[in-house]
Formats: C-alpha cells, sequence, structure tokens
C-alpha cells in the first residue's frame, strides 16, 4: 500500500504473526487472507487483499500477538 492513501489499510508484522486466522475470519469486510509464505518463525501469514479495509480495527483487536498488525488510517489531508 502506497503512502498517501485515502484509505485506512491494515499491515501485517510478518515475523509477528502466528498464522491463527483471527484476524481473517473476523474481518468484516473479508480482505485479510493467508499469504501462502513462511515467516521464519515457521508460520504461514495472513495478508491485506489490497483493498477494502475501513479502518474498524477488528482484525487488531481479534489478533492475540499484540505486534503483530497495525491498521493505518488516512488523516485529514488523506495521508496514512
Amino acid at each position: 500500500m502506497k503512502m498517501g492513501s485515502k484509505m485506512p489499510y491494515p499491515v501485517i508484522i510478518e515475523d509477528e504473526c502466528k498464522g491463527c486466522g483471527r484476524c481473517i475470519a473476523a474481518c468484516p469486510k473479508k480482505v485479510l487472507r493467508s499469504s501462502g509464505k513462511i515467516n521464519r518463525k515457521g508460520f504461514v501469514t495472513a495478508e491485506y487483499a489490497g483493498e477494502g479495509c475501513t479502518g474498524c480495527l477488528i482484525c487488531f483487536y481479534n489478533c492475540p500477538e499484540p505486534y503483530a498488525i497495525e491498521v493505518h488510517k488516512a488523516d485529514k489531508e488523506g495521508q496514512a
């Protein structure tokens, strides 16, 4: 996702993701999916599909790993 996005978007910190899938299941817009990539800890990580995030933070609050998901929201000028 490019800087300056006018829409919110999640960032998955791959090395923190444990691949539990809670964020994927919890997302009401279904914009998260399994990446198929294995991180350095051996887990298949989640990824953002690229559009549709509303910034609701449900993925963030459902994730049991405190540093695995960040949700970047646009500021008043549309900068994320």
